[in-house]
């Protein structure tokens, strides 16, 4: 069973009400913030990155102004390459300690750059180094990250004054503080500020310090989040790879799936056609020859034995069937290279796809503009693949498959985006990788620069999401 839904029918907005609990939930976020784990580990990066940013970029300031200094001059030129280069490698270095840092506290895992280019002899060495765009992204990460680093400091303040205040009371028994002393002094009251501090003079009077301190403890895992995402931004665009350079090493990955996906594909449509139709073909042939024998001699001349016409009959026959046979899988591996189902569109040749499913299908498509052949071809295979799990694997009783095209201003790429999503009822528990053929599905929509996600937890429901540009 197959259920078309008309796309050119649009849902009635609603306005979306607040939860009644809402508040009660952010109020309570709010109060649990410092005994969490996460905002001990935020605070614990502020501190420790501080005395790395501080020694690290008054050093590398160092080298930088002797070697620019040392480069512009005409004695000391040679000097001055060696100590940039020197300071690019220091930078690299720094870099790799932050990003270990933000690993193992933060859980940021930044992949390291790639390295730079060798280059020829020793000049081309030194013109590499000197030329290694990620060592000068690393120099601008430690530099920005000097005062970055203040601030995460500064942050950890808050902490620092929140536990002492909120201590007064005890601290004040503990030493034994004297009341109204002689000399006028009392004890302080911190504040992260430089003004705001002030002194009391009683037991009482610390009490007045305990909600100050409270108060700075629920506001100080806001202020150390606001730095750790702030350098957080910094790690993942200074000390990353270049997206330029991703990029191309992407192109570089999926034009290699391309070429193999390709190969592939030629040495399928090789085996099927020897192991197939030329088997067949050649059948065709000797049954021919064999034909050829019965009839009578290649010469015209007169045979000697009657010729049995029922022995002919069943040598045609099996010529016949034969050739149909090699002419059924022709059509059949013609099909599986381009389906003509396409010629009409992919809308169609999704109807004619769920039309054949054993398991009812509810589609709905919405492609106003049609995109090239190769993404209709390989929309079409996945979705043909996608149904086949389903009904072999997942045990569901209803398939949802939904094709849509977004518009060139809200999609990833200039010309808009083909989204086909197909969702089941099933038993769920689908990953890439797991033998579900996910993992080729995944790599043919990457030669297109395509992605596919899966969302299949335990029991179901499972969603897979295939994007593809419009144009291959």
């Amino acid at each position: 069973m197959i259920t078309m839904h008309d796309s050119s029918r649009t849902a009635r907005p609603t306005t979306p009400h607040p939860a009644p609990g809402a508040l009660g939930v952010r109020v309570a976020t709010v109060l649990r913030a410092p005994l969490t784990r996460r905002a001990w580990a935020e605070a614990a990066y502020c501190l420790l990155a501080f005395p790395l940013s501080l020694a690290g970029g008054v050093v590398l300031l160092v080298l930088l102004a002797l070697g620019a200094g040392l480069t512009v001059s005409l004695v000391g030129a040679v000097i001055g390459v060696l100590v940039l280069v020197g300071c690019l490698r220091l930078a690299r270095g720094l870099g790799g300690l932050n990003r270990g840092l933000a690993s193992g506290l933060l859980g940021e895992r930044v992949p390291a750059p790639v390295p730079p280019r060798p280059g020829s002899g020793v000049f081309g060495r030194l013109d590499a180094r000197l030329r290694d765009v990620a060592g000068w992204r690393a120099v601008w990460y430690v530099l920005v990250k000097l005062p970055v680093g203040a601030l995460g400091m500064y942050a950890v303040l808050f902490w620092v004054t929140g536990l002492i205040n909120l201590t007064a009371p005890l601290r004040w028994g503990v030493f034994g503080q004297q009341e109204a002393p002689a000399d006028g002094g009392g004890m302080p009251v911190l504040t992260p500020v430089p003004v705001g501090g002030f002194e009391v003079h009683s037991l009482a009077g610390t009490f007045v310090a305990v909600p100050l301190g409270l108060a700075l403890l629920l506001l100080a895992p806001w202020t150390t989040r606001l730095v750790v995402e702030t350098d957080r931004r910094l790690l993942r665009t200074l000390l990353g790879p270049n997206r330029l350079a991703a990029r191309v090493r992407d192109l570089e990955e999926t034009r290699a799936l391309a070429v193999d996906d390709s190969v592939a594909l030629l040495r399928r449509v090789e085996r099927d056609l020897h192991d197939g139709a030329q088997v067949r073909l050649v059948a065709v042939a000797m049954g021919l020859d064999m034909i050829k024998e019965r009839l009578g001699a290649p010469d015209g001349g007169s045979r000697d034995e009657p010729v049995d016409l029922d022995r002919v009959r069943q040598l045609v026959d099996g010529a016949h069937r034969n050739a149909t046979e090699a002419l059924t899988e022709l059509r059949d591996l013609a099909r599986g290279i381009h389906p003509p189902v396409l010629d009409d569109g992919l809308p169609d040749a999704l109807a004619t796809l769920a039309a054949r499913s054993t398991v009812p299908v509810d589609l709905t498509t919405d492609v106003p503009r049609r995109p090239t052949p190769a993404i209709e071809t390989i929309a079409y295979f996945c979705a043909a693949e996608l149904l086949t799990n389903v009904i072999k694997h997942s045990g569901a009783s209803q398939v949802v498959i939904t094709v849509t095209q977004s518009a060139a201003d809200d999609g990833a790429s200039a010309g808009g985006v083909l989204r086909l999503s197909v969702t089941d009822d099933g038993r769920g528990g689908a990953a890439v990788g797991a033998g579900s053929g996910l993992t080729g599905l995944t790599q043919r929509v990457r030669t297109v620069d395509g992605s596919l996600r899966v969302d299949s937890p335990e029991g179901g429901p499972t969603t897979v999401v295939v994007e593809l540009p419009p144009h291959a």
